[in-house]
């Protein structure tokens, strides 16, 4: 479910946010080759969640999108907004866990009125936080890390924080939607947690704030297609053992 909010509803929060220690998380080590993130945890190299969805997504818009624009073009946006949400994501880092940070340059002053943005409308809720950019894994399966694991309107909460270059349509954001669910799943597995609810905070350059929200019924429906996609992935790859560890996950999933 998607909320557009109105800033003035809203003021900075002007506070720090309560952090507690009840979950113990792993640091996992990423790596990156050939366009592929991968993650050491516990001894075990595991593919990211992105790369898995990215590996078994339909590329047919993005190819259009490329031909309509040009290479050069496409790269140019794509390195752009890759660079103006690291910033963001660090502006948001550091605010989290009261640290100070700032970049002076024009990409980073443009980046840190988005973290502000999604500090003073997206963050409000927020009661308590149990970790910031966490390295959450599936032993054997998966890993990956969210910006967020808290306490948020009363429910331990996923949230993850994007840029965008244009408000999103939630058909448009399906790959979100199950990055989120299966950082909860992995989350309740290793931690032993009940996720009851993901929370994606888009905020676009010229300030558009989105809000979505899963739970329930609909977090559970993304959990399923996340596991089918991680299936197709292990399919690409060959790999039968993971395949039935794969098998072995949506037999735990359902129980």
């Amino acid at each position: 479910m998607m909320e557009d909010k109105d800033l003035n509803e809203f003021h900075s929060i002007g506070k720090p946010i309560k952090w507690s220690g009840k979950y113990d998380y792993v640091t996992g080590t990423r790596h990156e080759e050939h366009g592929t993130r991968t993650y050491d945890v516990n001894g075990s190299r595991l593919p990211s969640v992105t790369t898995i969805l990215g590996a078994t997504k339909n590329q047919q818009f993005l190819k259009d999108w490329k031909a309509k624009v040009g290479e050069a073009e496409a790269d140019r946006i794509k390195n752009l907004s890759s660079k103006r949400g690291t910033s963001m994501h660090k502006f948001l880092e550091h605010y989290v866990q009261g640290t100070g940070y700032d970049d002076l340059t024009e990409l980073g002053q443009k980046a840190k009125t988005m973290a502000q943005k999604i500090i003073d409308v997206g963050l409000t809720p927020v009661e308590e936080i149990y970790g910031s950019e966490v390295t959450l894994y599936y032993p054997g399966l998966y890993a990956g890390s969210t910006d967020l694991v808290c306490m948020h309107n009363g429910m331990e909460s996923i949230v993850d924080f994007k840029q965008a270059n244009r408000p999103k349509r939630e058909d448009w954001i399906e790959d979100y939607f199950m990055q989120i669910a299966a950082y909860a799943m992995a989350h309740d597995y290793v931690h032993n947690s009940v996720i009851k609810q993901g929370v994606i905070m888009i905020c676009t350059p010229d300030l558009y704030y989105q809000e979505f929200k899963v739970s329930g019924a609909e977090l559970r429906q993304w959990k399923h297609k996340f596991l089918k996609r991680l299936d197709m992935y292990y399919e690409l790859q060959h790999d039968e053992k993971e395949k039935a560890n794969v098998k072995m996950a949506a037999e735990e999933f359902v129980k």
